[in-house]
């Protein structure tokens, strides 16, 4: 009899909730919606900076909602996603940390508040900007909803639909402000994108290859990759991102009246410069999070921030 007790009392049960309480839940809300991948949607900065048309008021103000309906899609996606994905989660040795899989967020609840921000990011899109940015925002939430239902399963469609994802960012600024969108901006960020994509899932498979069983649980679709066709996706990416931005500043590039300095032809070589220093992580298997590997390279951003001031200047027409 005693023994029988033991052994029900050493049997494992499910995961208790953790943190509940009235600040419990919102902070698990919170956590669930990747409150560190939001700098990722900066990028809607991007096509109304590089148009030099950034610095009006009515243009901060519309690319400020843009930037926080993008967020607040985007955070719909994790939510749906973190519910969705509960019970794997919970046999994870560390994804079973996750605040949905914990238990602090119910399963009914990450369903209901992802689907309500699903539906009012675009709806609020249609009366605060362009109907364009609306269509966006709602193919954006389509599309990642059904990466996260099936296509994060499909070789190849899990690759474009994220860089596709960070396309879209750039892009809706520009459609929020009905500035024409230059076939060599919208080249150069989607190669820019496919490159640190690929490479972030290329840096994946080098550190798990030690170990199928893990590299199998931490993202299953790694399994049906080579390291060598990942190295291959993101040298291609690399190579025609790098003709794009030559062709674009080659183009719109060029001294002015003034005499000044061609700051966009210029800015090739900070360009090429960051793009083979980004290569040097990808190359060791060491390339995660973009906005991690630029924050932990002092030289990298370095290259960055001289890059951007020379666009700046382009823009400015000094």
């Amino acid at each position: 009899m005693p023994e029988r007790i033991s052994t029900v009392l050493e049997r494992p049960g499910p995961p208790r909730p953790t943190g509940q309480g009235p600040v419990g839940l919102p902070l698990g809300l919170l956590k669930t919606a990747r409150p560190r991948q939001w700098v990722k949607n900066v990028l809607v900065v991007a096509a109304p900076a590089a148009a030099g048309e950034l610095f009006s008021r009515h243009a901060i103000e519309q690319v400020a909602v843009v930037f926080a309906l993008f967020t607040a899609a985007a955070s719909a996606v994790y939510l749906i996603n973190d519910a969705r994905d509960a019970d794997a989660d919970r046999a994870h040795p560390t994804k079973c940390r996750r605040p949905v899989a914990s238990g602090q967020v119910p399963v009914p609840v990450a369903y209901a508040v992802g689907g309500l921000l699903a539906v009012l990011a675009p709806t609020a899109a249609t009366i605060l900007c362009t109907p364009l940015t609306a269509a966006l925002l709602a193919a954006y939430v389509g599309m990642q909803l059904a990466y996260c239902i099936s296509l994060k399963h499909v070789l190849v469609v899990d690759l474009t639909i994220v860089t596709t994802g960070f396309l879209m960012r750039a892009m809706i600024g520009g459609l929020a402000l009905d500035i024409p969108l230059s076939r060599w901006f919208l080249i150069t960020t989607g190669f820019c994108a496919l490159f640190m994509v690929s490479a972030k899932r290329y840096s994946e498979a080098v550190q798990m290859s030690e170990s199928s069983e893990k590299l199998g649980a931490t993202r299953a679709l790694l399994t049906e990759y080579t390291t060598g066709y990942l190295r291959f996706v993101w040298q291609l990416a690399a190579g025609v991102a790098v003709l794009a931005y030559c062709l674009w500043a080659m183009e719109e590039g060029g001294t002015t009246d003034g005499g000044s300095l061609p700051w966009r032809q210029l800015s090739m070589a900070a360009f090429i410069l960051a793009i083979l220093r980004y290569a040097v992580f990808a190359d060791r298997g060491t390339a995660g999070e973009p906005e991690d590997v630029v924050l932990r390279d002092r030289a990298l951003a370095v290259i960055g921030l001289v890059w951007l001031a020379m666009y700046g200047l382009a823009v400015a027409d000094w």
